[in-house]
């Protein structure tokens, strides 16, 4: 898409150029030094986006393992919980 719209310009630029004045090959170099540019910072870019992707997902991950540790810790309290309360009772009922 920003391949289209990079070359889109060029050419709408070239042709501007050309109905007005001739245009140099050092002009046009200059143009399409510029698109290639543009374009490499767009790969840039979405290479960034993936990585940051990547990276999002891993934390995800860690996230979902760290709340299953802390709802097993949970579990287990509340089991402590239950097995204190009812050792409790059975001393006070001797």
């Amino acid at each position: 898409m920003k391949k289209m719209f990079t070359t889109s310009i060029l050419l709408l630029s070239a042709l501007t150029l050309g109905g007005c004045a001739t245009v140099s090959k050092e002009d046009l170099a200059e143009v399409r030094a510029v698109a290639d540019q543009a374009a490499a910072d767009a790969a840039e870019a979405k290479t960034l986006a993936a990585d940051a992707g990547k990276e999002a997902a891993a934390a995800r991950a860690e996230a979902e393992a760290a709340k299953s540790a802390a709802d097993a810790a949970n579990r287990k309290a509340q089991e402590t919980e239950t097995k204190i309360d009812r050792m409790f009772k059975k001393s006070m009922y001797k």
